[in-house]
């Protein structure tokens, strides 16, 4: 049995550093059109052939579509569903009971409906709504967080609500007095792993997000923008040294053998996260989605899962500084590449005392985490998954299933 235990610790003076610790595709929908609307021709010749002819056909297309709109369900795994309140832009009835719990999250524990009736009629400057912003929390209690931001300004025009949340998370962070430093430099982790502990690990992942700055945030995107985004990456990749060349794979025109091949390696994300949806990340589900892998499998990049992109070095071992060598250069090779396709001189969103802006709040500063994949099998059977995050959060670290956050042990 195996999990992943990761950390995302902030540096206590300057830094958020995070350490790392121990549907259908366009052409089927455009045969169907295409079936429809020669279904409409043949009952326009069967029926009226008078001169408005056209217009009761038109008629009868726009009549059909708006049946097949009522009658399509919203999907919560990967539809944007809006808490019902929310939705009316009010406060949610449901914060009587999340309130109320014992355990709940660090949404809830900031959000007070006086704080919610101040921000609810404010926007930031691509749009982004208080009500957008818990929508996650509100509808998933359980989850940890709660909360994402829409744009860099989200943080800024919530600044009450988001700080507070930024400092719960990010223990030992002060929003008011410290300035954020990307330090992605290999000869500061100063700690080696003790011996024993380095056998139990099968493998080392270390990732960091990044947002482009001229686009908004996933929980804003569009399909047309992150179609964009991933035709501008695909771009950059061809400017990748030979050492980080590889193959890119779009979710929309994989072969099943192909998602079959990655989804085993446990290489390719799948969207399919109700916390995730309801925040927006996973809508026009499969466009725009994508997986970069390097030709030694020892590089991934993530295109749209949740932030625009996921760099990420693994290694299949315990050999974490070499690992974090391997995405300090990935990352500027990332950064150059895209300066240079675009010609732009500041290509990512960042912030003086945020640093790295990102959907959620926990993934803020460097963006990064570190995870290690373990075998503890009896540990497991002993106290489960919960029991060992429970332990590990109080290391400021978090246990997660085989398959990454949200997932089971198997």
């Amino acid at each position: 049995q195996h999990y992943f235990i990761q950390s995302n610790l902030s540096d206590r003076r300057s830094t958020m550093f995070n350490i790392c610790k121990p549907k259908k595709d366009d052409s089927l929908r455009k045969a169907s059109d295409d079936k429809a609307a020669n279904g409409d021709k043949e009952k326009a010749k069967g029926g009226d052939k008078a001169k408005d002819g056209d217009k009761a056909k038109d008629g009868d297309k726009e009549k059909a579509k708006g049946t097949m709109a009522a009658d399509k369900k919203p999907d919560p795994y990967y539809d944007l569903i809006m808490d019902e309140d929310l939705a009316k832009n009010e406060w949610p009835k449901a914060f009587d009971a999340i309130h109320k719990a014992e355990t709940q999250s660090i949404m809830a524990q900031v959000m007070t409906k006086e704080m919610f009736e101040k921000m609810k009629d404010i926007k930031s400057e691509r749009g982004w709504t208080i009500a957008r912003a818990i929508n996650t929390g509100v509808t998933n209690p359980t989850s940890f967080t709660g909360c994402h931001a829409g744009d860099l300004d989200s943080y800024h025009t919530f600044k009450d609500f988001f700080f507070p949340v930024v400092e719960k998370y990010h223990v030992g962070y002060n929003t008011k007095t410290d300035k954020h430093v990307t330090d992605m430099d290999v000869k500061k982790i100063e700690t080696v792993l003790e011996k024993h502990a380095e056998k139990k690990i099968i493998s080392t992942r270390i990732r960091c997000a990044r947002n482009l700055s001229f686009f908004p945030l996933n929980t804003l995107g569009t399909k047309e923008g992150r179609v964009e985004i991933a035709d501008l990456m695909e771009k950059v990749f061809a400017t990748f040294p030979a050492e980080l060349q590889g193959t890119f794979y779009r979710h929309s025109t994989m072969t099943e053998d192909e998602i079959k091949h990655w989804v085993d390696k446990h290489f390719l994300f799948r969207g399919k996260d109700l916390m995730q949806a309801a925040s927006g990340y996973h809508a026009d589900w499969p466009h725009g989605r994508g997986i970069f892998v390097s030709k030694d499998e020892g590089f991934l990049m993530w295109l749209n899962e949740g932030d625009h992109l996921r760099i990420i070095a693994m290694n299949q071992d315990g050999d974490i500084p070499t690992t974090f060598a391997r995405l300090g250069k990935a990352a500027k090779a990332v950064e150059d590449g895209i300066k240079q396709v675009t010609g732009k001189d500041d290509v990512f969103a960042r912030d003086d005392v945020l640093g790295m802006i990102t959907c959620c709040p926990t993934n803020l500063g460097t963006g990064m985490r570190g995870s290690v994949h373990i075998l503890i099998p009896k540990l497991i059977k002993k106290i489960g998954l919960d029991g060992i995050d429970k332990i590990a959060r109080e290391m400021q670290c978090q246990a997660r299933g085989s398959s990454g956050e949200h997932s089971e042990v198997v």
